[in-house]
């Protein structure tokens, strides 16, 4: 039957009678000349092809080096049989990229994209297409890693800090980060920030409040054992002294606008916090939080350019005064100097951080939003202050005239003072509301007490509000409101308590480009100092920077993905459910696990919700003493941090010199704790980058002792299609969507970190007060947990992009790309062996899809450290690899399987040509200060200057080996001056000063 349905089909596309008749004549005539005739017909071509770097020829000349004849059996060799799954996948064939665009936008239009004016935190707006393609479609901008080797970071460095000027300008506060997940976590961060302040335990949230913030924040102090109060913020008595911070909305959920003048004059008077959740375009005519006095500003600059995407990603901000600044959250963008005394900009005070300060961190966040709060930097850059202005005047005078309209009807308005948001009592049957709404295809938002919600923004036209007024059965238009100034009289304009008077972005970087031609060569200005994947490969240890398909991109700006609101009705978002379901499905079958949440929208929000269900599990058993986590010291820095969040015990379990788990000592400690562990916290393969034939016994001594096993999902690269951790004994695992399955890095974010779990934790899984998360196939609506993030799904629209990636590459795709990846690790390793160390191997000697390069003794031997070997790659035209993690000292490879021979030989031959110099240092010919290392990176200005006075060449400098020459890429600024930048702490735009 097969081989007939191939004859019909050959029949149809060739039309011509000899071939077919050969083909006939092949069924009877054996393998051969069927085998013959296919030739004639080639297959179609399979995405993997693109995705694999190394082709096949190249694998094998990759494997003979390492002694192997096959990939087969290589995988054998290096992961351990006990764990090993031989059989395929139980996922789709794979989908050419033709075939998938097609899908996936069958998919999208299954989306009924209604105009939404729900708002609670989400509102549409109007994407500068200029922005969109030339930042969010352009994989210079989304390809790049986290800033943490600044050097070559400079571009979006400053997009960032403009992202942080344009925060503190419009929210009046002296401090910001470069973003956060989301308003919801912004939310529970900044509560949390009061508590470690005035070493309290008690919080306010006030009852207009967004429901999703409050439910975030509930989730958070559950966790921390904090009292959570929530209601009206006007009654709240702070005399106790024991409420250590209260969150306000401004505006509120309902659009009202009130003075809090003397609520935070009475709380600042009894020690305790204020923060204010408010909203960025109304900052523009509104008067600030900060004219209050409130100590904390949070929020989404969502609808400051960027998508609604059905949830996210969209940044968080977060500002707040200068006496906080040492305990904020996230990451803080800096000016500080380089080596030639030049401005630069680094990530400042990165001792606060999660990958130092591990428990002791101010918070786990380790992905954040950078991509988007990139993108609504640039939207105030185009448009300035006074398109800010005009923008936030045109939706405020709209809403003005509605509620004109509305009132003139009949119906009554509930609030005195708002920006873009009313609250309306009809003076119809809201029955008839929703009837008359549901057929213009409009969502509003319902009240339990019979008022409607509406939220205007900056898309919503002089015809949307006529149809608005239509739906109440209002009998009138904007055009006859407008005759009148009389709709003004409510204008925020016109009174003295809430009408704004302080300027924003006066910096001349909002004020210098406007015109399409300016801000596309800035945009492409700040590009150019990046390197990004487009660029060359960026060999980071557990990062996993693989290629972003332009086809698994695509679908990301489909119109059906982007415009749908959050909060819009289940049944209008079924192209999501069932990217969802298939998803989940997907996922599920890779990983063994029972079911996925999509809410985290990190993955050390994935690690926080984790083990989050992993308490709430304990605790509906009676076990609430189990609070112990153990933790590998190796693990990353976000699990002890993410296991602090969760309000447990963190107790380190020791590594062996081999970089394995001493398996002595957490017999050990899981004998101490019986009566009290709730998990252990373990990454596989181990941080070291290699299989642990134990991993198994592991999993069972810590069921045995009746905990949990929660792994770690950010080496999954090195598992798709080979072993299941479902299968070997954990319970839980978070997955790093933009490192194993393809979501870029966006240069430190979006993110994305959904958990799978094992069936008895399905019940435990996050959940949502206003969209019922069992959309995705889990089931669960349980409230125990509450929300981790403030969209029910999380950052949705980014999720086709994984889609896409496991619908191209199907079963036999995936597994193939995890064997490449552990092929290109190894053979790398071995091409370095007689120049460097690799410090942990397998039993077999081995690593698995990453390793260790010890490079400690030259400190002794050449005044060489791990920086200076990161710096110096620069020179080569490379980011670095991942320095002192973890393991001190020492430099982490993680190659991908995305970058071919070619590429990795380059990368090799860098550090070998790097190890030459170093040598040279170690026999006198270089001099052990002055030296390319110790110097590097170099700049093309201090190249070309007429003054060169350093002890070596400046061909030695720039054009250390033949291949640079051929793309040589400049870093924009020399080495960076840490220390100064964090004693000289400044976090805004700099003002510009004369060219010297």
């Amino acid at each position: 039957m097969l081989y007939a349905l191939k004859m019909e089909r050959c029949c149809r596309l060739l039309n011509k009678r000899n071939i077919v008749t050969r083909y006939a004549r092949g069924l009877q005539s054996g393998s051969s000349q069927r085998e013959k005739l296919e030739g004639l017909l080639p297959q179609k071509e399979e995405f993997q092809v693109r995705h694999i770097g190394p082709r096949e020829h190249e694998q094998m000349k990759m494997l003979r080096t390492i002694g192997y004849q096959s990939l087969n059996e290589l995988t054998e060799a290096a992961v351990p049989a006990k764990i090993l799954h031989k059989k395929d996948l139980s996922i789709d064939e794979p989908l050419t990229e033709y075939e998938l665009m097609k899908r996936i936008t069958k998919i999208s239009e299954e989306n009924d994209v209604w105009r939404s004016y729900i708002g609670m935190g989400y509102n549409n707006c109007c994407v500068p297409h200029t922005i969109m393609r030339n930042m969010f479609e352009n994989p210079g901008w989304t390809t790049q890693y986290t800033p943490y080797q600044p050097e070559i970071s400079q571009g979006r460095l400053e997009g960032l800090l403009n992202y942080q000027t344009m925060i503190c300008d419009l929210t009046g506060m002296e401090v910001a980060n470069a973003s956060l997940l989301d308003e919801g976590t912004a939310a529970a961060e900044a509560l949390t920030l009061a508590c470690r302040y005035n070493r309290r335990k008690k919080l306010f949230v006030s009852d207009k409040a967004h429901p999703q913030t409050i439910s975030v924040v509930g989730t958070r102090a559950a966790s921390l054992g904090l009292t959570l109060e929530i209601g009206d913020v006007f009654r709240v008595d702070t005399s106790a002294k024991d409420i250590a911070g209260i969150l306000i909305q401004y505006p509120d959920t309902n659009g009202c606008i009130h003075d809090f003048t003397d609520i935070v004059q009475k709380a600042h008077a009894n020690g305790t916090l204020v923060c204010s959740a408010t909203d960025l375009l109304a900052m523009a005519v509104l008067q600030p939080p900060s004219e209050f006095g409130v100590d904390i500003c949070v929020g989404t600059s969502q609808r400051f350019g960027v998508p609604l995407g059905y949830g996210g990603p969209h940044a968080g901000f977060f500002a707040c005064r200068q006496k906080l600044v040492r305990l904020m959250p996230g990451r803080m963008i800096g000016v500080t100097r380089d080596s030639g005394g030049r401005e630069a900009y680094r990530l400042a005070l990165q001792t606060r951080e999660q990958h130092i300060r591990r428990d002791k961190a101010t918070s786990n966040i380790c992905t954040a939003q950078a991509l988007l709060a990139n993108m609504s930097a640039m939207y105030a850059v185009y448009h300035g202050p006074r398109g800010i202005r005009d923008i936030a005047t045109r939706v405020h005078n709209l809403t003005l005239v509605l509620v004109n309209g509305l009132e003139a009807a009949g119906n009554t308005v509930k609030n005195i003072y708002f920006f873009d948001t009313i609250r309306v009592l009809p003076k119809m049957p809201v029955q008839t509301v929703k009837e008359n709404a549901r057929e213009a295809k409009i969502n509003l938002r319902y009240h339990n007490d019979g008022t409607v919600g509406i939220s205007l923004d900056e898309t919503t036209t002089i015809e949307d509000v006529n149809d608005l007024f239509r739906i109440f059965s209002a009998d009138t238009t904007v055009n006859s409101i407008v005759r009148n100034e009389s709709y003004l009289a409510r204008s925020l304009d016109k009174t003295d308590d809430f009408h704004r008077t302080i300027p924003y972005l006066q910096h001349p970087v909002f004020n210098s480009y406007h015109s399409e031609t300016r801000i596309v060569r800035y945009m492409k200005s700040l590009e150019n100092k990046d390197v990004s994947l487009v660029h060359s490969m960026i060999p980071l240890g557990s990062c996993t920077m693989k290629l972003n398909s332009t086809t698994e991109m695509m679908p990301c700006s489909l119109k059906g993905f982007t415009d749908i609101h959050p909060f819009a009705p289940v049944e209008q978002a079924k192209g999501y459910q069932r990217l969802f379901a298939e998803l989940e499905e997907d996922l599920c079958a890779i990983t063994g696990y029972d079911a996925v949440s999509f809410q985290p929208n990190s993955g050390a929000q994935g690690e926080y919700a984790g083990l989050r269900a992993i308490q709430c599990y304990h605790e509906s058993r009676g076990d609430k003493c189990r609070q112990v986590c153990l933790i590998p010291t190796s693990a990353h820095g976000t699990n002890p941090a993410s296991a602090q969040m969760a309000g447990m015990q963190v107790e380190p379990i020791f590594v062996r010199k081999d970089g394995s788990v001493d398996m002595a000592h957490l017999t050990e400690m899981v004998d101490k704790y019986r009566q009290t562990l709730s998990c252990l916290m373990i990454t596989y393969p181990s941080t070291n980058g290699v299989f642990e034939e134990t991993i198994g016994d592991i999993c069972d001594m810590v069921h045995s002792a009746g905990g949990q096993v929660y792994l770690d999902g950010a080496n999954m690269n090195a598992q798709v299609g080979l072993c299941r951790p479902g299968d070997y004994g954990s319970d839980v695992s978070h997955l790093n969507l933009h490192k194993t399955f393809c979501i870029p890095h966006g240069g430190g974010g979006p993110g994305m970190g959904p958990i799978g779990v094992k069936k008895h934790l399905i019940p435990f899984l996050p959940s949502h007060p206003v969209i019922s998360c069992s959309g995705n196939g889990n089931g669960n609506d349980i409230r125990n947990l509450g929300a981790v993030s403030a969209a029910p799904f999380g950052s949705s629209a980014i999720l086709p992009i994984s889609w896409a990636y496991i619908k191209m590459m199907g079963p036999k795709g995936l597994r193939k790309a995890t064997q490449v990846a552990i092929l290109n690790a190894n053979y790398m390793s071995k091409r370095l062996e007689g120049h460097y160390k690799t410090l942990y191997k397998g039993e077999t000697g081995l690593v698995a899809h990453e390793f260790i390069l010890d490079v400690r003794d030259l400190k002794k031997t050449a005044n060489i450290e791990a920086v200076d070997v990161a710096k110096r790659l620069m020179d080569y035209g490379f980011h670095a690899p991942t320095m002192s993690w973890p393991v001190a000292g020492t430099l982490m490879v993680e190659p991908t399987e995305s970058e071919d021979k070619t590429e990795l030989d380059r990368f090799c031959d860098s550090l070998i040509s790097i190890r030459k110099e170093i040598a040279d240092i170690e026999g006198g010919k270089l001099d052990i200060v002055q030296n390319p290392l110790k110097m590097a990176p170099h700049t093309q200005e201090q190249v070309i200057t007429s003054e060169w006075n350093r002890l070596y060449s400046r061909e030695l400098a720039a054009f250390p080996a033949p291949f640079v020459r051929r793309n040589k890429i400049w870093p924009s600024v020399g080495r960076i001056d840490d220390i100064y930048g964090d004693k000289n702490l400044f976090c805004t735009c700099p003002p510009i000063l004369p060219e010297q």
